[in-house]
């Protein structure tokens, strides 16, 4: 998909379709009004006599308006003009490019971008950032394993975005640049999240990673770490949950260099990477177990985060690691009851082998201290109970260093991915409590994501630390099934950050 910005001429465009805002109340925005001019009133007249009230997402096409010539005018409903925040902003974008694909449109110009509303934190450059991005996941689609494709006669190819002053171009096109590769990426996380799991294992995504320094040799290297040198290494917690799969559990490293200081401490990312989650000796309920092949989730958006650095050429050192395996039943599956020794030397009584990404986090989480990192983030879908607490909506973020939790809050509300912080504290920690060994993979009945969290952070005081628990975000269920593609936009809003940060003390 082709997005640009351009300053709004509507004599230039004789074979595209313009879209312009109607507000609730039949209130016509500028360029409507405009264009309601120039058709001596036809535009106003046609909305008194049709359902189109001005109700956020309603649409009305008009073909052959008199005096306008371009091919037709898309009007998208916008609500009331104080209704229209972030959000709305989003679904209005979303359901005019879902409208004109289905209109069977090549190109067409958008005048929503320039709608004289004040929407918080969301200036121009957000305005053309969000509705390139809002733009690719509009038209998104997963049929790479199917045989007949259905594919429209006609597809748009090509969106304007118009600004109305010449001083927003560079803004607008550097919206764009952003917007296309953070689109791009969200693009490829959600192929490989959507992808079977009896494709899509710890190999697979190893081969992700090399396809990527090839990609982008110049500033990316990989390797992977496979069962025998974790054994080496004592990850044992890692090894434990792959032990009853054939697959093999691989660790794969991505390196991005791209500080100019080559010795400058890195950003990690890790991302959880159980390709298919049975819950092990602790089988979970059938129904629905076919969305465990989302489980790989975090390592997805861990791909996709580096990959926009690259793109971007972002003036940072990152790691990004995707921590692949699958948790299957069988005769050499771990045990409730085991007692794994970590990475660490910490030993963890297996109480539950479904709370299994914890093991695999707490093995990484040791690992990367050898890299001396600045920041470390993982990003898991690692429970229900985070569902439970959040649904569907936000994901939850837990850290041990405030400075750290605010970057990341803040990205969130610029990105609109949303995370609600929840805390880590010693009464949580005492729910974690073993008569066997150090510390048990599970605490008690309730506050489970907290309890996950706490967990894990056992494993992350030498560094800064967050964690985010995606399990109610990764993925829509029911018959829109398929990844989100969250929360590669807040991840990559956070390196944007850092690196806007780097380039301004240089």
């Amino acid at each position: 998909m082709k997005c640009t910005v351009r300053i709004g001429n509507l004599e230039k465009y004789k074979h595209t379709c313009i879209v312009i805002g109607i507000f609730a109340s039949r209130r016509l925005s500028p360029i409507a009004e405009k264009l309601d001019k120039i058709s001596d009133g036809y535009i106003r007249s046609v909305i008194i006599n049709s359902s189109m009230q001005g109700k956020i997402g309603q649409t009305l096409l008009l073909h052959h308006v008199p005096k306008i010539f371009s091919k037709c005018i898309l009007l998208i409903g916008c609500g009331k003009k104080r209704d229209i925040n972030q959000e709305n902003y989003k679904k209005i974008i979303y359901k005019t490019i879902q409208e004109l694909n289905n209109s069977g449109f090549t190109k067409a110009i958008c005048f929503l971008t320039e709608t004289p509303v004040h929407i918080k934190g969301c200036n121009v450059y957000w305005r053309i950032r969000h509705a390139t991005e809002v733009t690719h996941d509009a038209v998104y689609s997963f049929n790479q394993l199917k045989n007949k494709k259905k594919l429209p006669t006609s597809s748009l190819h090509s969106v304007i975005f118009s600004l109305s002053k010449n001083s927003e171009l560079s803004i607008g096109t550097h919206a764009i640049t952003h917007g296309l590769a953070i689109a791009a990426s969200i693009k490829i996380a959600k192929d490989i999240s959507n992808m079977p799991p009896n494709i899509c294992n710890a190999s697979y995504l190893a081969t992700q990673a090399r396809q990527l320094s090839e990609e982008w040799s110049q500033k990316i290297t990989t390797y992977s770490v496979g069962e025998k040198e974790m054994t080496e290494l004592g990850m044992n917690a890692y090894l434990a949950v792959g032990h009853g799969s054939r697959n093999e559990s691989i660790m794969s490293v991505i390196k991005y260099s791209g500080a100019l200081d080559p010795k400058t401490n890195p950003i990690i990312l890790i991302g959880k990477g159980v390709t298919f989650d049975t819950g092990g000796i602790s089988l979970k309920p059938s129904e629905n177990m076919d969305e465990m092949k989302y489980d790989m989730c975090g390592a997805a958006s861990v791909y996709g985060a580096m990959r926009v650095a690259a793109e971007l050429n972002l003036p940072l050192n990152i790691i990004g690691i995707m921590a692949g395996c699958e948790n299957m039943p069988g005769s050499y599956a771990y045990r409730p009851g085991d007692v794994v020794t970590t990475l660490s030397g910490q030993t963890v009584e297996v109480l539950n082998t479904d709370a299994e990404g914890r093991l695999v986090l707490c093995d990484v989480l040791t690992y990367i201290e050898r890299f001396q990192p600045n920041t470390v983030i993982d990003i898991a879908t690692l429970t229900g109970a985070c569902v439970v607490a959040l649904g569907h909506h936000m994901s939850g973020l837990f850290s041990n260093y405030n400075p750290l939790a605010n970057e990341l809050r803040a990205a969130a509300e610029q990105t609109g991915d949303h995370i609600w912080r929840l805390p880590i504290t010693e009464q949580y920690q005492q729910q974690l409590d073993s008569s066997v060994a150090d510390i048990a993979n599970i605490g008690k009945k309730y506050a489970g994501a907290i309890t996950a969290a706490c967990f894990l952070a056992r494993f992350a005081h030498k560094y800064h630390w967050a964690h985010l628990d995606i399990a109610g975000t990764a993925w829509h269920s029911g018959r829109t099934k398929g990844a989100t593609g969250r929360p590669v936009a807040l991840l990559s809003q956070f390196l944007i950050n850092r690196a806007n940060r780097v380039i301004r003390s240089s």
